[in-house]
This record gives C-alpha cells, sequence and structure tokens, in this order.
C-alpha cells in the first residue's frame, strides 16, 4: 500500500489513457471516422534532427506539400514562425523560401551578417531597416549589398539611417528596379535621392519622405521622372521646404491620395493648380500647411475626391468649403479639426450637407455646429454611417435628438467632450435604428443611469460612456499627436520598481493622455466597414 506501480508513464497519462470518453461525444465510428494510429513504434520525432531523425520517429507533417506548410506558416506571429523554423531541417527551408517580410534592426554591424541572412531567406520582397537615434546605422555599402541580395525587392522602409547617403540610394535604384513602395524618415538624404528613386524605379506606386534632414531651403526641385505614369500615392509630412516636391505632385498623372502634413511654406500656388494635372485625385488629407480658401478651391476641381481631411489649418474657411461643396459631389468621407477658432461653422457644413448626399462618415472636433448643419446633414446624407462631434460647444440635446430622429443608417457615433445631458442620450433609445455602436467622452451631463438604462432598452447596443473630466490640454487637440500605448506597455511601465504613489501618478498621466487617442482609435476600427471606398495603392 502506498507505493504506485512501476511504470515509465505519469499518473495523469494513466488516467488519461484510462478515461472513456464522453457518451455525448461519441467514438465517431458511426460517422465513419477512425482516430489516427501512429505506428507501433512511434516515438517523439528529433525536434533538430528532420531528415536525421532516429528512426522509428514519425513526422505526420511528411506527406504534406511545401505550399501548404508555407501557406500555415503565413498565419503565424514572427516569434512563431522563428520557434516552428528549429523544428525541423525541412521546416527551416520552407519557411525561409516563403519569408517575404523581414523588419531588421539596421545598425552598423549587420553589414557582416547580410550575406547569411539573405542566404536563407532568398524570397524577401519587403524589407524594413530600423535604428536608434543614438546608434550608428548601417552605409551606403550595406544598402547596395541588399539590393544585390534582394532582386525581387518591392517595398523598402528605411527609418533612422542617418548614415546611408545620397550615393548610396542612388546605386541602391539601379538595382531595384521591381520596388513599388519606397518610405524614409529621419534620414539624412536629399533630393538626389529622391530624385535617383524616381528616375530609376519606373514603376514605383508609393513614396512616403518624413523628416529628411537633406532638404531645405534652396534645394533642388523633385520631378517625377519615370514613376510619373504609376506613382499613386504621395506622403510629406515634417517638410522644411515642401514646396520642391512641387513638381512631382503636379507631374504624378496617376496621383490617387496625396498627404500633407506638418509641411513649411506657402501651398496654394501648388495646390490652386494641382487639377489641371491630376484631376484623378481620390484622397487629400491636409494637417497644420500654409493653406487658403484659394488652394481649397483649387483642389475642389479634381471632381472625384472621395475622401477629405482638414486639420488645423488655420486659414481655411467657410467659403473653401463653399467650393467642395459646389464640386465635390462624390464625397464620402469628411474629416475636419476647426482648431476651435471658429472660421468654419454652420454655413459651410450646412452647404456640404446640401451638395454631397454621398457622405458615409463625418468627424468634426472644435467646429461649433448647430441643429441647423446636423438637421441637413441627417435628412440629406442618407447614407451616412459613421459620425463623431468633438469639442464642440454647441452641441447639445437637440442636435443630439435630431440625429437620433432622422439618421436611420447611422450605425456608430462618437461624442466627446460636448455640452450633452442624459436627455439627448435617451433620444437614442427610440431612434438611429441602425446603431450599433456609441461611444461617450468627458460630456459631464450624462450619468451611469442613463447609461444602464439605455443598455436595457437596446440590448444590442455596445454603449460606452467614458470618463466625465475635462481635457486639461483642451479637447480640440487632435488625437493623432497622442497615440495610444498598448496594455503590454502598460503593464510593463506599472510594473518598473518604484514607489507606490510615484506609480499612481504616472498611471493617472498615462491615462489622460490614453484618452486623447479617442477618435483616432475609434474611426481607425471602423474605416473598414463594407461601402468603405476602394483606394489604388
Amino acid at each position: 500500500m502506498g507505493q504506485s506501480p512501476s511504470t515509465s508513464s505519469s499518473p495523469l497519462e494513466l488516467n488519461r489513457r484510462d478515461r472513456p470518453l464522453p457518451e455525448c461525444l461519441g467514438s465517431g465510428l458511426e460517422f465513419g471516422l477512425r482516430p489516427p494510429h501512429p505506428p507501433e513504434s512511434f516515438a517523439l520525432p528529433d525536434l533538430f534532427g528532420g531528415e536525421e531523425a532516429v528512426a522509428g520517429s514519425f513526422d505526420y507533417t511528411g506527406d504534406l506539400p511545401d505550399e501548404c506548410l508555407a501557406h500555415v506558416f503565413h498565419f503565424l506571429g514572427s516569434g512563431d514562425r522563428k520557434r516552428c523554423s528549429l523544428v525541423c531541417k525541412r521546416w527551416l527551408r520552407v519557411d525561409g523560401e516563403s519569408r517575404h517580410r523581414i523588419s531588421l534592426n539596421a545598425q552598423a554591424d549587420l553589414l557582416n551578417f547580410i550575406p547569411h541572412i539573405f542566404a536563407r531567406f532568398d524570397s524577401v520582397s519587403k524589407l524594413s531597416l530600423r535604428c536608434g537615434r543614438t546608434l550608428i546605422s548601417i552605409n551606403d555599402d550595406a544598402l547596395i549589398l541588399l539590393s544585390l541580395k534582394c532582386p525581387s525587392l518591392s517595398r523598402l522602409k528605411l527609418r533612422g539611417c542617418h548614415e546611408i547617403t545620397d550615393i548610396g540610394i542612388a546605386a541602391f535604384s539601379q538595382h531595384a528596379k521591381n520596388l513599388r513602395k519606397f518610405s524614409c524618415g529621419s534620414c539624412s538624404l536629399g533630393t538626389v535621392a529622391i530624385n535617383a528613386v524616381l528616375d530609376h524605379c519606373s514603376g514605383l506606386e508609393e513614396i512616403s519622405i518624413k523628416r529628411l534632414r537633406g532638404i531645405h531651403d534652396g534645394s533642388e526641385l523633385i520631378r517625377p521622372g519615370a514613376a510619373s505614369k504609376s506613382l499613386k500615392s504621395i506622403c510629406l509630412k515634417e517638410i522644411i521646404n515642401g514646396q520642391c516636391f512641387g513638381p512631382l505632385i503636379i507631374g504624378a498623372k496617376s496621383l490617387r491620395t496625396l498627404k500633407l502634413i506638418r509641411c513649411s511654406g506657402d501651398w496654394d500656388s501648388i495646390l490652386g493648380t494641382i487639377a489641371s494635372y491630376n484631376p484623378t485625385l481620390l484622397e487629400v488629407y491636409l494637417e497644420k500647411i500654409q493653406l487658403t480658401d484659394v488652394g481649397l478651391a483649387g483642389i475642389s476641381l479634381c471632381k472625384e475626391i472621395e475622401t477629405l481631411h482638414i486639420v488645423k489649418i488655420r486659414e481655411c474657411s467657410n467659403f473653401g468649403l463653399y467650393s467642395i461643396a459646389e464640386n465635390c459631389r462624390l464625397l464620402r468621407k469628411l474629416y475636419i479639426d476647426g482648431w476651435r477658432i471658429n472660421r468654419i461653422g454652420d454655413e459651410g457644413l450646412a452647404a456640404i450637407a446640401k451638395q454631397c448626399p454621398n457622405l458615409q462618415e463625418i468627424v468634426l472636433i472644435g467646429v461649433n455646429a448647430t441643429h441647423l448643419s446636423m438637421s441637413l446633414f441627417a435628412s440629406n446624407c442618407l447614407k451616412l454611417e459613421r459620425l463623431a462631434l468633438c469639442g464642440s460647444d454647441t452641441i447639445g440635446d437637440a442636435e443630439i435628438a435630431c440625429i437620433a430622429t432622422k439618421c436611420e443608417a447611422l450605425r456608430k457615433l462618437c461624442i466627446k467632450s460636448c455640452p450633452i445631458t442624459d436627455v439627448g442620450i435617451e433620444s437614442l433609445a427610440l431612434g438611429c435604428p441602425s446603431l450599433m455602436k456609441v461611444k461617450v467622452r468627458k460630456c459631464r451631463g450624462v450619468s451611469n443611469q442613463v447609461a444602464e438604462w439605455l443598455r436595457e432598452q437596446r440590448s444590442s447596443l455596445d454603449f460606452n460612456l467614458g470618463a466625465k473630466t475635462g481635457d486639461v490640454m483642451g479637447a480640440q487637440e487632435s488625437a493623432v499627436e497622442f497615440p495610444l500605448m498598448s496594455t503590454q506597455q502598460v503593464a510593463d511601465l506599472d510594473a518598473s520598481p518604484s514607489s507606490h504613489d510615484r506609480s499612481t501618478l504616472f498611471r493617472a498621466k498615462l491615462g489622460l493622455f490614453a484618452n486623447r487617442n479617442f477618435v483616432a482609435c475609434t474611426f481607425g476600427r471602423w474605416s473598414n466597414s463594407k461601402n468603405s471606398s476602394s483606394r489604388n495603392m
């Protein structure tokens, strides 16, 4: 007594083996199914032996074609793929042959490992190279070697690679004939490098330039070159002399998407004539640039525009919106951050509501809209599905009641820092029959009681009521500038050794910054609706 039987199996394995299957599951024999039985000499496969595994091992994936195994690997994350490549030689080979995207830490010593890395990963078509600000990055020799080792490269992203010069990019572009997307940021490149890419990569479709140190006042102009017919997307961010990209913007005959974010200089002269060269422009994103209603009037002549973002541009007013309303009848997404300077209001919004019936998404931040424009949006824009109203002193219960009564297609509603009360929320109980999700933030007049009541009245409605405290930095600040931190990052920060008071204060500050990302986070997830505008990237 008290002694276990002498056997190599653990008690857990004995119990699992001897335990009968539940009757509700059945044995599967009545459906013609039989459980797989390994050979009698079955043993665990050698995890690192591959073809040289010990005799008697059985590989259930042996009959699986390499293509199917590679397809399974594509559903795994980078860490899981690394672990799978250690199972056997075959999995190592299939992983290397099917890995098309690689992100590398682009420090200077990477040059010595490039031949070994790309001897295994010989099918890479998407490459990302990043280096920290305080570290020494790879140089021109490493970039040229990469272009020789990746003949099928179609996407390249450079971040913080300060040691790469215009000469290296020019030599790289001569070998990267299949390049489709080029993105560089926080590098020391100049106009010579950008022109070299545009001249040699005739199939280039997307180019993104951010914070380049080599572009300054007096730089030579950037031309579309051989990519003039294929280029479809241009993104410029924080460029000191953005006007040097004027010939590129005007000369891109197939341009569909244009993003200008915090680029200095006067843009009226370029955007005022853009319609004469790019009449098929579909998406325009403008943020914190020097632009007046003259530039907006020029953009409005691109009559196929479907998405328009006007963010924190002081000189744009209702008169610019009049031009947009008159010409851009196909507009589907409108995003306006008025910065609470009251140059855009009911008059301009009413013109948009009357002339743009295809609107599906509207975001208004720091714009004092009233019942007048809201009722027109609700009555004329019958396809409106997503609406966000933030930082407005004039959006109250009457406006919410109007939306609830007339917006039958509305599916998602976001309200932040507006003077609404429980009365406005109660109107949603019977209105908006298609409403699926409501988010309310920093609206002091809305109580938890009305939130619970609304959930009881509409059980299928996802109602999210956030904090009521005011934003000390100003509710009009766009959430784009304050990205949300992930849950893991918050957990790592909270786990750091510190006193209880300091960690509590830090978490409170962290929550304050996280709340600013409300609109961007919300509509980032909502943008993939079934009726979202199609883009050619």
